[in-house]
């Protein structure tokens, strides 16, 4: 048996979303793929943000969760980063242009 179980998860992941607003996980698939996707980057190297001394990646990555430690983020916020950070670069990019220009 799983814990916490992924009801406790579901919640806790959602304990954020104001009444009216779509859950942002409402499927053990997303808590397995978001867990998952998290222990592949401890694997990686990443630090880890609780005690996981003894602890398999998986455990580690189910724990940060619980803990608040990570966040699972929605298609609309990752769409929002990726237009922001569009914008960055573009400027970035014209701010060197005009330093060779110069």
């Amino acid at each position: 048996m799983l814990h916490p179980s992924y009801a406790d998860l579901i919640k806790v992941v959602n304990s954020g979303v104001e009444e009216g607003e779509d859950p942002v996980v409402s499927s053990r698939y997303s808590i397995v793929m978001a867990t998952s996707k998290r222990a592949r980057q401890i694997i990686a190297g990443d630090d880890e943000l609780v005690d996981g001394k003894g602890k398999k990646p998986l455990s580690v990555a189910v724990e940060e969760l619980n803990q608040g430690k990570i966040q699972i983020l929605t298609d609309e916020f990752k769409e929002e980063t990726e237009e922001v950070s569009g914008e960055v670069s573009d400027t970035e990019s014209a701010d060197t242009e005009e330093t060779d220009k110069e």
